[in-house]
């Protein structure tokens, strides 16, 4: 096991080293270098006794230097580790055909969920990956859960044996790396009793497990050959939601604190508002769907005391979204947009014909999508959008296209926003 370095910084330690480009970095002080969070955990020490492999030849090179220092190289990215699973509800199974390769990569990587919030399963991870996380401070980690009865994970996991779940929560928990949770809710399948059981045997993880998110099941129109699982309606929605507060109640951090959480869709699907900030109580799992929407209209209610009272120009341009998000857009956002003197704000509701009327979120809208339901059509000066519709580079929607190319194709520039209304004016409109 080694991590290839990419480049090295001109005056930096590497070059004064003489490391360059494809040298191999194979383990500091004695102790293996797998990937990038090996080599952060390991290189912050001092004295270091770095072992290399330069082409054909193994070097070994001390260094003395400032604690925290590190070489000023880069690293090729590690390779991802996938799912051990084939849960039934697995997004990745519901893919339509012709997508880039990367879409159908189940991944189940720790190293991810520490860096970037995935939420993962613990199936794969074995006693070694359980000691590395805790020697390297790996918090917080985020656990796809679903349920917690062996037999009931075997069903919806299509995994043939007892992964021993608990046992491995316990063991993190007991050595201090925080957990969050989530149960994606499949009706007839893990809710009701099903439910109570999971959560009954989670609570006792706490405070170590902070929270744990109930998600409504994301189903797409290509589910031939699958497991058939029911829809959550907005009639289920609602139902959910007029139960919850027994939930809430029952289930409780011993300092009263709140445990059991329901994700922005659930209101959204039911027509109804979200909580207030207050409610989410710092949970910090925004980016997973749970308080989105309201630190979205906080943060606009802040930013609308900052935008112009009148612009000195007539201007018009367009926000497009998808069909979950558009009520929101339509009741909190447009009006006050449009009462600013000399501008309109024209709000274009995106169908998702790529993964089906079902998939409603704006994140998974493909670039096809916006040209043909907008081409042709006065757009103003430009159309905005979430940045969430591209890639994490920014630079391709799930389909492969750029925004240049989309915006082409509709005759005006297509530009995307980080969730954030002030953005669009502070690029003068139209981007």
């Amino acid at each position: 096991m080694s991590i290839r370095i990419k480049s090295v910084e001109p005056d930096g330690l590497g070059a004064h080293l003489g490391l360059k480009p494809g040298d191999r970095l194979l383990k500091i002080n004695g102790r293996k270098v797998r990937d990038h969070l090996d080599y952060q955990f390991r290189i912050s020490d001092g004295s270091l006794e770095l072992e290399l492999e330069r082409g054909s030849r193994r070097e070994v090179v001390g260094v003395e230097k400032e604690e925290d220092t590190d070489l000023g190289v880069e690293f090729e990215d590690f390779a991802i580790r996938s799912c051990a699973n084939d849960c039934i509800f697995c997004f990745v199974d519901q893919n339509p055909a012709g997508l880039r390769e990367a879409l159908y990569f189940r991944d189940g990587d720790y190293r991810l969920s520490f860096l970037y919030g995935h939420y993962i399963t613990m199936t794969n991870m074995g006693s070694k990956d359980l000691e590395r996380i805790v020697e390297q401070r790996l918090s917080p980690l985020y656990i796809s859960i679903h349920a917690t009865d062996p037999e009931l994970r075997r069903e919806l996991f299509l995994y043939g044996k007892d992964d021993q779940l608990l046992t491995k929560m316990r063991y993190l928990v007991d050595n201090g790396i925080q957990l969050h949770g989530q149960v994606v809710l499949c009706p007839t399948l893990n809710d009701g009793p099903h439910l109570r059981r999971t959560l009954d045997d989670l609570l006792p993880l706490t405070p170590g497990l902070r929270s744990v998110a109930i998600v409504p099941v994301g189903l797409t129109a290509h589910r031939q050959g699958l497991a058939t699982i029911p829809p959550v309606t907005p009639e289920l929605a609602r139902a959910f939601i007029a139960d919850y507060p027994v939930l809430d109640q029952t289930y409780r951090h011993s300092d009263g604190g709140r445990f059991v959480i329901l994700s922005d869709e659930w209101y959204i699907l039911a027509d109804e508002e979200v909580p207030s900030a207050a409610f989410y109580e710092d949970l910090a799992i925004e980016e997973n769907g749970v308080g989105q929407v309201r630190a979205f209209l906080d943060r606009f209610k802040a930013e609308r005391k900052r935008l112009p009272r009148s612009l000195e120009t007539p201007a018009r341009f367009t926000i497009a979204t998808g069909e979950l998000a558009a009520g929101i857009f339509r009741k909190h956002i447009i009006p006050d947009l449009n009462a600013i003197n000399n501008l309109t704000v024209e709000l274009a509701t995106i169908r998702n014909t790529l993964f089906g009327a079902s998939v409603t979120v704006a994140g998974l809208l493909p670039g096809r999508d916006f040209i043909e339901q907008l081409a042709g059509k006065d757009l103003g000066a430009a159309v905005w959008t979430t940045q969430r519709i591209l890639n994490d580079s920014g630079e391709l929607t799930l389909d492969d296209m750029t925004l240049d190319q989309i915006g082409e194709r509709l005759g005006v520039p297509i530009n995307v926003t980080p969730d954030s209304i002030q953005a669009i004016f502070q690029r003068r409109i139209h981007g």
